[in-house]
């Protein structure tokens, strides 16, 4: 199952540790529409280690979004987590076209998975001619353990899906980020964002999620790192059940209402949780830039 893109009219759908997502857009020129979408909360236990513990009631869930949406659509794509993936940038002939690419990858594979050939799926994207040597060309090399799509796959097939795509969250963000590049805010300056600066090229993205916050860092709309850090929604609504003494349900309600759950919730929760996220989030920004110099030369 290609890890790539492809151009097809799809749901797309995402699996996280607390609910299944789902989208269906249409596009006119440069504009989106959203056509249908859906948000189904899952219940503790239906994901274990990133993965559906159980794919047929997961196939429930995701049914249950598609009738709660209305879409008529039956294709779907899904990612795996990018903590799941492998990726490397390897070398390879300048002659060698795609078929011999895809003949030679097991091969280079063994040399940079540390997991058996026959229990991982493999894809490879040709990025160009390597800068190392006008007789090398640069392959990027992807790979997963086949239990984070075989789960995914077969949920999709138990809720009467077509899996057609298997991405990876943070190049699914990156493609998904290209279509939102000329919408981006004007500088301080007043002209547009300058992405030929390297420094005004660099973009950060941030997912924050029930119990994981990805840091994404872009770069001439290029995910040059990507960060996954502890600390998620989930701590809020601890921080709210602790607060008012609510189960952990009455919490996740609380959280998701447009009313306060008390007077001081703004000065008690809510403010502490957003400096604590703020906090996590500098934190990724300050190994970044930590590590740019190293990894990715000078500013």
């Amino acid at each position: 199952m290609a890890l790539f893109k492809r151009k097809e009219s799809i749901l797309g759908i995402d699996i996280s540790s607390s609910s299944i997502k789902l989208v269906e857009l249409s596009r006119s020129g440069p504009r989106f529409r959203v056509e249908a979408f859906a948000v189904e909360p899952l219940g503790e236990g239906m994901m274990e280690d990133r993965n559906p513990a159980d794919p047929d009631a997961m196939g429930e869930a995701i049914k249950r979004a598609c009738r709660r949406s209305g879409t008529r659509l039956r294709h779907a794509a899904v990612a795996v987590p990018t903590s799941s993936v492998i990726t490397r940038t390897i070398p390879m002939p300048a002659e060698f076209k795609e078929s011999d690419v895809e003949v030679n990858i097991s091969i280079e594979a063994a040399q940079y998975i540390p997991y058996p050939i026959e229990e991982i799926y493999l894809d490879f994207e040709v990025k160009g001619p390597s800068q190392a040597s006008s007789e090398m060309q640069d392959v990027m090399l992807v790979a997963t353990r086949k239990e984070n799509v075989d789960t995914r796959e077969a949920a999709l097939k138990s809720a009467g899906l077509v899996p057609v795509i298997v991405d990876i969250e943070a190049y699914a963000l990156e493609n998904s980020f290209r279509l939102l590049m000329e919408g981006l805010p004007k500088t301080g300056g007043g002209g547009p964002l300058n992405l030929d600066k390297p420094r005004e090229g660099l973009v950060a993205l941030i997912d924050i999620g029930a119990t994981i916050t990805n840091l994404y860092i872009l770069q001439q709309d290029r995910v040059i790192f990507t960060r996954e850090q502890g600390f998620g929604c989930d701590q809020l609504t601890l921080r709210i059940a602790e607060t008012y003494g609510l189960s952990r349900e009455q919490a996740e309600q609380a959280k998701r209402s447009a009313d306060p759950v008390a007077e001081d919730f703004a000065t008690a929760v809510h403010e502490p949780f957003k400096h604590m996220l703020a906090e996590q989030i500098g934190h990724g920004l300050q190994f970044f830039f930590f590590l740019r110099p190293i990894c990715f030369g000078p500013l």
